[in-house]
């Protein structure tokens, strides 16, 4: 049962972070590939990263219901998970962010610029706003991804320490 737990506990961590670190490339081959039609290539890496957040969010849950369960079940020390627990509240926090408030403006953004982001003029306050709300939704990916790197090193500390007791 321990070996179960710690397997979804990792494949939590492995497919959300996967996917962080995998989506940039598929942003860049489509992009590339799709090119000079932006705007096809921004609906196609827009849909990828509903999913994207939704496996994240998924994700998320199960890793905290998880780490939350694991000291009653002999896994891990109480103190060894609260630190991963909040790292991993903050990461789903920031998924939904980015997918309930970042997404939805932008797609209005795109909307009041005519439809296609591109074709607007350059002083368009709609391309402005969709322009910051794309940083502000590529940092926003990156913290998770920062973030989820530093729960792997957490987890694996709590394994550590978990075997050094045996």
């Amino acid at each position: 049962m321990k070996t179960l737990i710690r397997t979804l506990i990792l494949l939590s961590l492995i497919v959300w972070l996967g996917a962080e670190i995998f989506f940039p490339a598929i942003a860049a081959i489509t992009f590339g590939q799709l090119a000079p039609d932006t705007h096809a290539a921004g609906q196609i890496v827009g849909a990828l990263l509903r999913i994207m957040h939704w496996m994240g969010l998924v994700c998320g849950i199960v890793l905290l219901a998880l780490l939350a369960l694991a000291p009653a079940w002999g896994i891990f020390k109480s103190r060894s998970v609260l630190a991963p627990m909040v790292l991993v509240l903050l990461m789903v926090g920031l998924t939904a962010y980015s997918q309930f408030s970042i997404i939805p403006a932008m797609e209005r953004d795109r909307v009041a610029a005519g439809g296609v982001i591109d074709a607007a003029p350059a002083d368009n306050p709609a391309r402005i706003d969709f322009n910051v709300l794309h940083a502000r939704s590529t940092n926003v990916e990156g913290t998770v991804l920062l973030l989820g790197i530093t729960v792997v090193a957490l987890v694996a500390y709590a394994e550590s320490a978990a075997a050094n007791r045996v």
